[in-house]
């Protein structure tokens, strides 16, 4: 799973420009999603059926704004710079996040979350392809780790500071929250902005051509790393709109998640940069089978929660599951990375955002019509959906990569 050697040595101010623009981004970016439920009901508990399926609606603009645009995201990226996208997305999104502050009519917010999906995706898939082009082969594992160690922990703090204020703030003052994600994206881009003042930055086409688009998409390879995360972002965009909402209905104080989702996030500073060390040294593919049996324990988990109550059994395999989780980050990514150096890079990566952003925009759909039809039912099917695709998707992908093996050389 290993592409051609990068010659170039990796640029320490890129790195660092990405890191903190991703930390601070998703960190408004998690802020901001974990009231929206509650900010566009106007109330946190006892939401009725049409509002919740509002709430979904209105939601999904973002994910169908990102996969319907990332693409020429990716590619503007390798045209033009992949930090002047960075910092310009990033800008974007600051401006739109502070016209949410002033509304909360349903359509104006479906409106501009379907623009903020467009930033978004330029956003990650810029970020991912800096890193990408800015790592060694031999050590990507361990900058992929970085880096999902520095996005995930932006979007728990944010989720965590986020549901803590549903305790603090009345429902009418929420605006202010997302206020303040405003200020955290536009200091991003100003970070970005500041690092990579005068470092030279490769640029990969010398024209926007929509076949070497079509041609990164159609890779065999390039399918098999990304399409697993279509399954993954199914169970985690329904869980980023609707944990918030669902913790408050079922009596859990605000601030009790807060802490809990907020010592999680610690906890990816320590794990993602071991796992990609770790994917580096025994190989992306091994990585990723603990990663997918780590969803499926958590699935399984989720679905006995779901289906019986809270239990002290179910809650540890959540917990234990979770922490093997976290080791397919890293090593899909690093994956991602490897075979994407013998093609362009942002739009290699921006596939990736495709791929995760159509997985929210499913995942919603399907987790809030199945939970309508068939309440707490429905749910365990929708989890059984989601296990079921990721292991025969990694599945393929390992038997893909025996076959290679095994084919003679020409």
């Amino acid at each position: 799973m290993t592409g051609a050697p990068d010659q170039a040595p990796p640029s320490g101010r890129l790195l660092s420009a990405v890191f903190g623009a991703t930390f601070l981004v998703r960190f408004g970016f998690g802020l901001t999603v974990s009231i929206f439920a509650t900010y566009l009901a106007g109330r946190s508990q006892g939401l009725e059926t049409p509002t919740f399926g509002l709430i979904g609606l209105v939601s999904a603009m973002a994910p169908i704004g990102e996969f319907s645009t990332v693409l020429i995201s990716g590619a503007a990226a390798d045209r033009y710079g992949r930090v002047q996208i960075l910092v310009g997305a990033s800008a974007l999104a600051a401006l739109l996040m502070a016209l949410v502050a002033t509304t909360r009519l349903p359509i104006v917010l479906g409106a501009l979350n379907l623009l903020f999906g467009v930033a978004s995706g330029a956003i990650l898939a810029s970020s991912l392809a800096v890193v990408t082009e800015e790592s060694t082969t031999g050590g990507r594992g361990l900058e992929m780790g970085r880096f999902d160690a520095v996005n995930l922990l932006g979007w728990i703090l944010g989720f965590a500071i986020g549901y803590g204020s549903l305790d603090l703030l009345p429902n009418a003052e929420l605006g202010v929250v997302f206020a303040v994600g405003a200020a955290l994206l536009g200091a991003g881009a100003l970070f970005a902005r500041i690092s990579a003042r005068g470092v030279f930055e490769r640029r990969t086409f010398d024209a926007l051509r929509f076949r070497r688009v079509v041609d990164a998409v159609a890779r065999r390879d390039v399918l098999l790393v990304t399409l697993p995360w279509l399954v993954i972002y199914m169970l985690l965009g329904t869980v980023f709109v609707f944990l918030g909402t669902a913790s408050s209905s079922a009596g859990l104080p605000s601030s009790e998640i807060a802490l809990l989702i907020g010592g999680g996030g610690l906890l990816l500073l320590l794990t993602q940069p071991t796992y990609g060390r770790m994917a580096d040294r025994f190989g992306r593919i091994r990585l990723m089978w603990v990663g997918t049996f780590g969803f499926l324990g958590v699935l399984l988990g989720a679905a006995l929660l779901t289906e019986y109550g809270v239990s002290t059994p179910a809650l540890a395999l959540v917990g234990v599951s979770a922490l093997a989780a976290l080791a397919y980050g890293p090593a899909a990514l690093a994956a991602l990375g490897d075979i994407s150096a013998d093609v362009a890079r942002g739009t290699t990566m921006a596939i990736y955002s495709l791929v995760i952003s159509l997985g929210m925009l499913v995942g919603l759909i399907a987790s809030t019509q199945l939970y309508a039809a068939w309440g707490n039912t429905g749910l365990v099917v929708f989890f059984g959906g989601v296990a079921v695709g990721l292991f025969v998707l990694t599945a393929v992908r390992y038997w893909d990569l025996r076959r290679s093996t095994a084919r003679p050389a020409a």
